[in-house]
């Protein structure tokens, strides 16, 4: 049986740089696309940017001095009356440290943040193959059949 390392829950700020950094390649690794999340990633100016903007929202769960799971989301004004939506643009959790609770912990802090913010609702997508990431989000919201259309801007 193996045993793990309690983990944290840590909301990441302006001088996270580096953790933010951690959290996408771990995402890169747990979503199989190394590539995409981390061969352009932006300097730090911009990401200390991003992590002191009220719109983006980055949390990670670190166990023994490494990230383990992280969350990033956009908080997104509304037009028609004076509240907000948060996104849930992407969790992931290190195949080493799933069943352990540790995304929906990610979600619980993300709720709390929506609450600070006066945000009414948080949503996310999830692709039906995706059956371990429909079962969580299914157990915690209520679930809506849409389609999701990519528009290129080319």
């Amino acid at each position: 049986m193996t045993t793990h390392e309690p983990f944290r829950i840590r909301r990441l700020g302006g001088d996270d740089v580096a953790t933010l950094r951690e959290t996408t390649a771990m995402m890169g690794e747990a979503f199989e696309d190394r590539a995409t999340y981390t061969t352009a990633q932006p300097d730090d100016a911009y990401l200390r940017s991003l992590l002191e903007g009220r719109q983006f929202v980055a949390i990670a769960a670190v166990a023994g001095g490494e990230v383990v799971g992280g969350l990033a989301a956009y908080e997104l004004p509304k037009f028609e009356q004076a509240r907000s939506e948060i996104y849930i643009y992407d969790l992931a959790v290190d195949a080493a440290h799933r069943r352990r609770g540790i995304a929906t912990a990610l979600i619980a802090e993300l709720r709390e943040v929506a609450r600070e913010r006066g945000a009414w609702m948080i949503y996310v997508q999830a692709d039906p193959p995706d059956a371990p990431a429909v079962a969580l989000y299914t157990k915690l919201g209520v679930r809506e059949d849409v389609l999701h259309f990519d528009i290129d801007v080319d």
